[in-house]
């Protein structure tokens, strides 16, 4: 009996359904989910798939595709969006509007654990005691107001430790971008105002700051304090110059996302602004996968509901466009946030005006990145016909190794795909063999391919995802590619592509020689836009394996031997350091010496003791 599929299939599901609230998953016939939808009424819904005509080219390849159907009620439809979001984030299906956006939004903390309070970027859970403003749009945005603050308020954003062990002023004070607390230049009462000034900054109040900076300058003028005077007068400089920088500055718009959609050749492109305490925060933009022929309205509401999944949404949205379900998509970014939350489509005023803004700035990223992209295809094909691929590489995996004297090695993995570098695919990889000899750059690449192969092969034997590599660039000539070719081979995987990228003559740039297996080596012309692009994909790969490997040994470098002693925390290290003098000191203790340390037990001086002085 021949399994039904598409209208066939769907209509047999109506009979089981009802008018509740819910939840669908349509699956083709791998079991993979294509796609998840929300309903009123589960029934409703479903029947329309059950239509044999009327539906749009991607509908209708979606419902050929469908093999079988899950379906959840829920109470509420509420409850039906929110699951559904939840859903198409974790299952990514290849039919809905999918955010790819894997990075979390800076704040500014000003930390309140000590008495001095500390200024400082954050990123993540919000655990640590104090005030938390954001988000910002960048990391540099969140940089420059910092900078911005120390300069009108003196605050500090050295650690808690730094700041206990500081005996004089640091380089910040002599530039006046602090106080100098740590050495009691400020008083705790005055350094509390200045943080209580900072934080009203944040909260846009700059007027009444600056008013109060002004008074204070012409009464230290008034009692001939002209130092004072003069300092006041560089806090006020600083500020203005603050409030004259700022891109955008609502008068009318104390806290809003301002959220501008524009749509083209079926790409998307989502600008977010950030407006805080009547300040512009920044903007980032946001393209969005589609799964074919879907509205603005479907592609607004799903990029508002995956967008807030992982961040609380601001009192105000302002939107270019209205979600699918404007009074559905409220309330549930207003339970989400625990209060309010307003979405409105502005229709004049100041509030049209940022949008209208943003709507500008989405049209132009976006046709910045078709014509990237345009580019990038081009690129690409002419790399496949250059290296005589089969077909024109979607996804390019480069590697590099990178080592002193084989000492903290570590392997490097760029992607690269019609879209340019694919930096969430990145990878780093320590060399754990301890059989490899120092240096042995074969031994290292076949660690690092070995381990990437063995889990691609292990995760998705059967290349059902876009995990797999069309190419393998490699660093090396014909012993490497050679070398690498063998390692495939071993595992089973022999029809990926192997190019090896060699310096070629005098190892000058430009003159690049390169490596098939079994092929004679070959170069390309010295003015050819694939050669610049090899270089390019090449040149990153160095970028990420030296900055992985820079970093491994920067960490090498700062490590402590005490950090390897279990119960050994910051305040032990600090007492056994400030006791002894160093780190080898304290290995050289005796039990008696070590026992002597405030703050050390008898049993954590053992403790120690015992990881200096192994028992044979």
């Amino acid at each position: 009996m021949t399994q039904k599929t598409g209208h066939a299939l769907i209509h047999d599901y109506l009979r089981t359904l009802d008018g509740s609230p819910g939840v669908y998953r349509m699956l083709d016939a791998q079991g993979a989910v294509l796609y998840v939808g929300k309903a009123r009424d589960l029934k409703a819904r479903v029947s329309n798939y059950a239509r044999p005509s009327g539906h749009s080219a991607r509908i209708a390849r979606m419902i050929r595709d469908t093999h079988s159907m899950m379906f959840l009620t829920t109470r509420t439809e509420t409850e039906a969006l929110l699951l559904e979001q939840n859903l198409i984030k974790q299952l990514k299906p290849r039919y809905n509007v999918l955010l790819r956006d894997d990075k979390s939004f800076p704040n500014i903390l000003v930390a309140k654990s000590h008495d001095f309070a500390q200024i400082k970027k954050h990123r993540g859970a919000k655990s640590e005691k104090g005030d938390y403003y954001g988000p910002f749009a960048s990391a540099g945005a969140v940089n420059r107001t910092l900078t911005q603050l120390q300069r009108v308020f003196l605050l500090r954003n050295c650690t808690d430790s730094t700041f206990e062990s500081r005996t004089r002023p640091c380089l910040l004070y002599q530039i006046k971008r602090c106080s100098a607390p740590c050495v009691g230049r400020i008083s705790q009462e005055d350094y509390g105002a200045l943080v209580a000034d900072a934080e009203r900054f944040l909260q846009g109040k700059t007027t009444d700051i600056q008013a109060g900076l002004a008074r204070e300058m012409a009464k230290a003028a008034e009692a001939m304090e002209y130092e004072r005077a003069a300092a006041l007068r560089d806090r006020i400089k600083a500020l203005t110059a603050v409030q004259s920088v700022q891109a955008v500055n609502p008068r009318g718009v104390a806290e809003a996302d301002i959220v501008a959609l524009h749509m083209e050749s079926g790409q998307a492109c989502v600008q977010v602004f950030f407006i805080r305490g009547n300040q512009s925060w920044g903007n980032r933009d946001f393209y969005p996968r589609l799964g074919g022929a879907e509205s603005p309205d479907e592609v607004m509401q799903a990029f508002l509901l995956q967008f807030y999944d992982d961040k609380p949404p601001p009192r105000q949205i302002l939107l270019s466009h209205g979600p699918e379900d404007p009074e559905l998509t409220g309330e549930v970014l207003s339970e989400r946030a625990g209060r309010k939350v307003e979405v409105l489509i502005p229709q004049r005023g100041e509030k049209f005006d940022l949008v209208t803004n943003a709507l500008r700035n989405a049209r132009e990223s976006l046709g910045r990145r078709m014509s990237e992209s345009a580019a990038q295809a081009r690129l690409l094909e002419g790399l496949g016909e250059a290296f005589a691929l089969p077909a024109t590489p979607r996804r390019i995996e480069i590697y590099d190794n990178s080592h002193i004297m084989g000492t903290n090695a570590v392997g490097g993995m760029v992607v690269a795909g019609p879209e340019g570098f694919i930096k969430s695919q990145y990878r780093k990889f320590n060399i754990k063999g301890t059989e490899i000899a120092p240096g042995d750059d074969f031994g290292m690449m076949k660690e690092v391919l070995t381990r990437r192969f063995s889990r691609l092969l292990k995760e998705d034997p059967d290349r059902q995802t876009a995990a797999w590599p069309d190419l393998l660039l490699i660093d090396g000539g014909a012993g490497q590619v050679s070398a690498v070719d063998g390692i495939l081979a071993d595992l089973g995987v022999e029809d990926i592509p192997i190019v090896g990228v060699a310096k070629g003559v005098d190892r000058d740039h430009g003159k690049e020689e390169f490596h098939r297996p079994g092929q004679r080596p070959f170069a390309l012309r010295m003015n050819d836009p694939v050669l610049y692009f090899v270089q390019r994909l090449r040149d990153e790969a160095h970028r990420w394996a030296i900055g992985t490997h820079r970093a491994k040994r920067a960490k090498s470098v700062m490590a402590n031997p005490l950090d390897e002693i279990a119960g050994i925390g910051a305040a032990r290290k600090r007492a056994l350091l400030a006791h002894f003098g160093s780190a080898k000191a304290v290995s050289r203790a005796g039990l008696p010496d070590l026992q002597a340390v405030d703050g050390i037990s008898a049993a954590m001086a053992q403790k120690v003791y015992d990881h200096f002085h192994p028992k044979a």
